[in-house]
C-alpha cells in the first residue's frame, strides 16, 4: 500500500445524497459481481464524484463482463500483473481473490509477479505478460509480443489493452486517494512500502 490512510474517506453510507444512492444501489444486491452486495471502498470513495463513478462503471463493467473476448482466468492474470506493476496493494489483494475464483491458483498468482520469464506460463500467457510490462513501462506493445498475442485476435489483443488501460487508471486512483483494504483482506507482504 502506498498510503496508510486514505486521502479521500470513503462516504458514509448512513449520510448519502439522493444521486449518490442512486449511483451505489447495483452494489446494494448480493448477486454484484463486485462485492457481492458490499459497497465496496473504491467506489465508496469515488461516489463523491457520482457521475465520474457512473462513468467509470459502465467502462469497468465492460472489461469484467463477458463481452470482453479475454476468458476470466487470463483477464485476471492481466489485472493482477497491472496491480503488481502498480504498486497496488488494493487491486492486487481484490484480484487474487477474484483470480482463484476464475481458476487461478494461489502459485500461479505468485508466479505473476515474477512476469513472463517466470516457469509454467504458456506461451500465451507469457506474451500477455510481457503486453502488461510493455504497456505499463512504454505504452506501447511491441511488434514480437503483438504477433505472440496472434491467438487473441484482433479483438483479444484490444481487449487487453484495454484491460491494462482500465487497471493502470484503477491503480492510480487506489494509490493517489489512499484507498484502503476491505476488512478481511490482506496486502501481499511484497507490496507493502
Amino acid at each position: 500500500m502506498r498510503l496508510d490512510k486514505p486521502r479521500i474517506e470513503p462516504v458514509d453510507m448512513d449520510r448519502l445524497s439522493e444521486e449518490q444512492q442512486s449511483t451505489l444501489a447495483p452494489f446494494a444486491d448480493p448477486s454484484n459481481m463486485v462485492g457481492g452486495g458490499k459497497v465496496l471502498n473504491i467506489f465508496r470513495t469515488l461516489v463523491h464524484a457520482p457521475k465520474a463513478l457512473s462513468g467509470f462503471l459502465a467502462w469497468g463493467n465492460y472489461v469484467l463482463s463477458r463481452r470482453n473476448s479475454l476468458p476470466p482466468r487470463e483477464r485476471e492474470i492481466v489485472i493482477l500483473r497491472v496491480g503488481w506493476l502498480c504498486k497496488s496493494g488494493y487491486e492486487f489483494a481484490q484480484h487474487s481473490r477474484i483470480g482463484r475464483d476464475c481458476g487461478l491458483s494461489s502459485d500461479e498468482i505468485e508466479r505473476i509477479k515474477a512476469g513472463p520469464q517466470a516457469e509454467g506460463w504458456t506461451a500465451l500467457e507469457a506474451a500477455m505478460l510481457r503486453a502488461c510490462d510493455e504497456l505499463v513501462a512504454d505504452h506501447h506493445v511491441s511488434d514480437s509480443t503483438w504477433e505472440a498475442l496472434a491467438e487473441l485476435g484482433d479483438k483479444g489483443r484490444m481487449n487487453l489493452v484495454f484491460t491494462v488501460g482500465q487497471y493502470t487508471q484503477v491503480s492510480m486512483i487506489l494509490n493517489s486517494f489512499g484507498i484502503q483494504i476491505e476488512d478481511g483482506d490482506t496486502i501481499d507482504p511484497d507490496l507493502r512500502v
